[in-house]
C-alpha cells in the first residue's frame, strides 16, 4: 500500500469479507491498534498509532526465496542452541505466515512441524495447533512467524504450548517491530529489527 487511503480503503474491504481486526492486521502487516484506528479514525484526522507497516511480498511470492530466508533463520537457530547448549524436538508455524518459513526450517533441520492458528485475542482468546502435524505434549518448541508486533500472538502461542506440556525454547521472526529481546521469558530473535524512535 502506497498510501493512507489505500491502507484504510484495503482495511475496510476486509472488514467487509468479514476478517477480524487481528486477521486484518495479519494481512497488511499492521498491529490491531493501528487497524482499530484505519477503521475508526482514519479518514477524521486524529493522529495515527506509531507502526512500521512490513511487507515482504518480494520474498513471499517464490518458495525458492521462502526457503533462503529459511534457511537463515534455521542457522539462527543453530547458533542460539548451541550458545544456550539447548536442543528442540519440533518446529512451530505461526498462521498463515509463519508456516511456510517453519515448513522450510522443519525440512533443513530434520524436526517436526506443527502449525498454530491463532485466535482474535480480543473476541476469543487463545488457539489451536492443527491435528495433522506434529503434537505438543513434552516437546520442546521453536516458534516461527514473520512480524513480531504486539507480540500477543506469540504470548497466546507459548501458553498454549505449556498448556500442551511443552515448553517453548525460542521464537524467530523475519522482523521484530519491539525493542524486546524475550517474550514470556522465551528468548526471541529476528532478522531484522524496524521499530519507530520517539
Amino acid at each position: 500500500m502506497k498510501n493512507l487511503e489505500a491502507l484504510i480503503d484495503k482495511a475496510l474491504e476486509l472488514k467487509e469479507k468479514g476478517l477480524s481486526e487481528k486477521e486484518i492486521g495479519d494481512e497488511l502487516h499492521l498491529s490491531v491498534n493501528t487497524i482499530t484506528w484505519l477503521l475508526v479514525k482514519g479518514r477524521k484526522g486524529e493522529e495515527p498509532p506509531l507502526d512500521v507497516k512490513i511487507g515482504w511480498r518480494t520474498v513471499g511470492v517464490f518458495g525458492n526465496r521462502i526457503g533462503l530466508i529459511a534457511a537463515t533463520m534455521s542457522d539462527i537457530i543453530l547458533e542460539e542452541m548451541e550458545k544456550t547448549d539447548a536442543d528442540f524436538d519440533s518446529v512451530c508455524g505461526i498462521s498463515i505466515n509463519g508456516i511456510p518459513l517453519a515448513t522450510f526450517i522443519s525440512e533443513e533441520l530434520g524436526k517436526e512441524l506443527m502449525i498454530y492458528r491463532p485466535s482474535d485475542a480480543r473476541q476469543r482468546g487463545g488457539g489451536a495447533f492443527s491435528s495433522n502435524y506434529a503434537g505438543v505434549d513434552g516437546k520442546k518448541v521453536v516458534i516461527v512467524d514473520d512480524v513480531l508486533s504486539s507480540g500477543d500472538t506469540i504470548k497466546g502461542a507459548i501458553a498454549d504450548i505449556q498448556e500442551c506440556k511443552g515448553s517453548a525454547v525460542l521464537t524467530v521472526v523475519l522482523v521484530n517491530k519491539t525493542e524486546h529481546d524475550h517474550i514470556d521469558g522465551i528468548p526471541l530473535r529476528a532478522l531484522v529489527r524496524a521499530r519507530t524512535i520517539a
